[in-house]
């Protein structure tokens, strides 16, 4: 019996499948039958910048430290193919992640030609590399589109969110935000689920921070369960198309980032349209060169990063 997880073909062509994957793209370690998720449109692109840090925090999920490049840092000559060909199919919103963006020489350029287009979010540390560029981010306020920037807090604790940030590092992030939102950009928060305390002794913590630190105490936060470094090995439950299909709707699948989404990284030198921002540390989630390829490729619920968004409904994604 024919089901909607299985590969598309486009009619009248060869089956789309650009790169070879491992068995375990399809089948679990018991052989049984892999989870997917079909693709319903491009919504969100997002860019990765490189995962060259000023930060070495040793919870990265992205293990970017000063220097790195497990990701290379992208050119707009790069970018701007995949920004112009996201139009065409009708994205709604670019977003950029790293490493830190603001490392990466190119980036304000890249950010302007995608916000000329469309609105734009950009997941940044806010300390040193953007507040030395904030002069560069001014002219984008005069854009048709709203810049929007997602800041990492780990802790409303200095202490602890420096502890692996480096010191000082805490209100140097709150500076930034507070430079951010004198200049009109909005802003929001990622955290990490503490999951020792309630979540509404959570939020009051937060919002006496911001409040101190003279920003909106109702900012948006979004929080995140721990997600590991590249290319680490994690036990988690593996989803089959059992679980899919009889856990979840046809409409909640929709609700899973790679059903609206693809990241473009550069590695060795040339660009790959990966299914999720959480996968670029396993090879068989490159899933072409092109936007378009990619999307008729159902994504595999393979990686241990994919329990997240099966069971708390894990995202990274703001889209509304």
């Amino acid at each position: 019996m024919k089901t909607e997880l299985e590969l598309k073909t486009i009619p009248g062509e060869r089956t789309v499948n650009t790169r070879k994957r491992s068995p375990q793209w399809y089948v679990t370690s018991k052989g049984e039958p892999r989870g997917f998720i079909d693709s319903h449109g491009l919504d969100e692109l997002w860019l990765h910048t490189g995962t060259a840090c000023n930060l070495s925090c040793p919870f990265c999920l992205e293990g970017s430290r000063p220097g790195d490049s497990r990701l290379q840092l992208m050119r707009f000559d790069d970018a701007r193919p995949y920004i112009d060909e996201a139009l065409i199919l009708g994205v709604r919103q670019f977003s950029f992640t790293g490493g830190e963006p603001f490392v990466n020489k190119d980036f304000v350029r890249i950010l302007d030609y995608a916000l000329s287009s469309r609105p734009c979010l950009v997941l940044t540390n806010a300390t040193e590399p953007l507040i030395r560029r904030l002069h560069q981010l001014r002219p984008l306020l005069d854009r048709q589109h709203q810049l929007h920037f997602r800041v990492s807090l780990d802790h409303y604790d200095a202490a602890e969110h420096d502890k692996n940030r480096g010191e000082g590092m805490f209100e140097l992030a709150l500076e930034g935000m507070r430079k951010l939102h004198d200049m009109g950009f909005q802003l929001s928060v990622a955290s990490q689920v503490l999951p020792d305390m309630a979540a509404e002794q959570i939020g009051q913590r937060f919002a006496d921070v911001f409040r101190a630190a003279g920003l909106p105490e109702n900012l948006r936060r979004i929080e995140f369960p721990e997600f590991y470094p590249p290319e680490a090995v994690v036990s988690a439950p593996q989803i089959t198309q059992h679980c899919m299909l009889d856990f979840q709707t046809k409409a909640s699948r929709r609700e899973f980032m790679c059903a609206f989404s693809r990241m473009v990284v550069r590695q060795n030198n040339r660009c790959w349209v990966y299914a999720c921002t959480l996968v670029d540390d396993d090879a068989d989630y490159a899933l072409a060169e092109t936007l378009t390829e990619s999307l008729v490729i159902p994504v595999s619920m393979k990686h241990h990063r994919c329990y997240s968004c099966f069971k708390f409904g894990a995202s990274c994604s703001e889209i509304k």
